[in-house]
């Protein structure tokens, strides 16, 4: 049978049947299978309504960024998953059952008018989904940058951290710190954008100030 689509309470309600006792869609690690179903959703389900579909749909999320490594058939529509499709083997079917099965029917035959409608519901959730932005992806780190003595004029250290220029990089609040032998350092927050800032850069660049600044250190650092 496969799923139907993920609009329509009937479509909605036999995913989260299926997702009742799987944390995947194939198997017991995230796939290609996962990535087509979760890419079909032009949302987060309804965590009161589907709250078994919306687990999944919550840890499917987390795995974005790794979305083009997870093995599996790319190429594959998400209709050739969910109940009995994702565990009946395809040359078992009848070539010419594929697209009644595609859309949740048995022997009955559909409206061509209620096909065509779905069709084109779908296309247009799909092409909604597809010029939604994709969310940016940013950290907040502490950064802590330890002076030479405690003669380093800490207030030019700290001029010389913030005219340093990135783009994807905002320099935030700081203060100082007091480390042993009555010396000061630095402690500076900033937030940067995961693809575009490299903390190891950052801080190399930040350590070329040989004048003042004897070491780097990230102390936090929290995805937002």
């Amino acid at each position: 049978m496969g799923f139907t689509d993920f609009v329509s309470e009937a479509g909605l309600s036999l995913a989260n049947t299926f997702f009742n006792n799987r944390s995947y869609v194939v198997g017991t690690a995230p796939s290609q299978a996962d990535v087509v179903t979760f890419k079909a959703f032009s949302g987060a389900p309804d965590a009161e309504k589907y709250p078994n579909v919306a687990r999944w749909y919550k840890h499917i999320a987390s795995y974005e960024s790794e979305f083009s490594k997870l093995p599996g058939d790319a190429s594959k529509a998400y209709t050739a998953y969910g109940p009995e499709a994702s565990e009946t083997n395809p040359k078992d079917k009848p070539a010419d059952d594929d697209d009644m099965d595609l859309f949740g029917s048995d022997d009955e035959e559909e409206d061509p008018e209620v096909v065509k409608e779905r069709e084109a519901r779908l296309a247009e959730y799909k092409k909604k989904k597809e010029s939604k932005p994709k969310a940016i992806a940013k950290s907040l780190v502490t950064l802590e940058v330890k002076p030479w003595d405690d003669e380093t004029n800490l207030d030019e250290l700290e001029a010389n951290v913030r005219a340093i220029e990135m783009d994807g990089l905002v320099w935030g609040a700081s203060k100082r710190v007091p480390t042993a032998f009555s010396l000061n350092k630095l402690q500076i927050n900033l937030v940067v954008e995961d693809e575009k800032v490299s903390t190891d850069e950052l801080q190399q660049q930040i350590e070329e100030d040989e004048d003042h600044v004897q070491s780097t250190d990230i102390a936090a650092m929290q995805k937002l």
